[in-house]
């Protein structure tokens, strides 16, 4: 078992988990304790494909997108370990959802995660 933080850049994330581009919605892991924790952040650039069709002349990330990015984050806690290295991860359910604010163009999609419990293949996180 890693009781080591590490950090990932985008090529080192690429390295654990399945997710590529254009569906990749995670920048840097500025913090991974696998089996624990995961922080990290999006920096949303305009030229995002999402931008273009949510919504004309408003665009903003949806907010599945918004969800996707936490699983991902998350997802890495299971990942970070190196006998997961490059498996598949699984969303099953989300329960009590909020969206406080509108996500547009430049900002900086700030996420922490924290895996809550593990067994059997499955995992219950909680994300903000």
């Amino acid at each position: 078992m890693n009781n080591k933080v590490i950090s990932l850049d985008k090529d080192q994330i690429l390295e654990y988990q399945q997710n590529k581009d254009p569906y990749l919605f995670i920048d840097q892991v500025t913090e991974l304790l696998p089996g624990k924790y995961a922080n990290g952040f999006k920096k949303l650039k305009e030229d995002e494909w999402f931008f273009k069709v949510h919504w004309k002349g408003n665009p903003n990330m949806p907010g599945m997108l918004q969800i996707e990015s936490l699983v991902q984050l998350c997802a890495l806690t299971i990942l970070g370990y190196e006998k997961n290295k490059g498996k598949f991860v699984y969303l099953s359910s989300v329960n009590n959802v909020k969206f406080y604010k509108k996500i547009v163009p430049g900002d900086l999609l700030k996420m922490e995660t924290e895996l809550l419990n593990y067994s059997r293949g499955v995992g219950n996180c909680v994300g903000k």
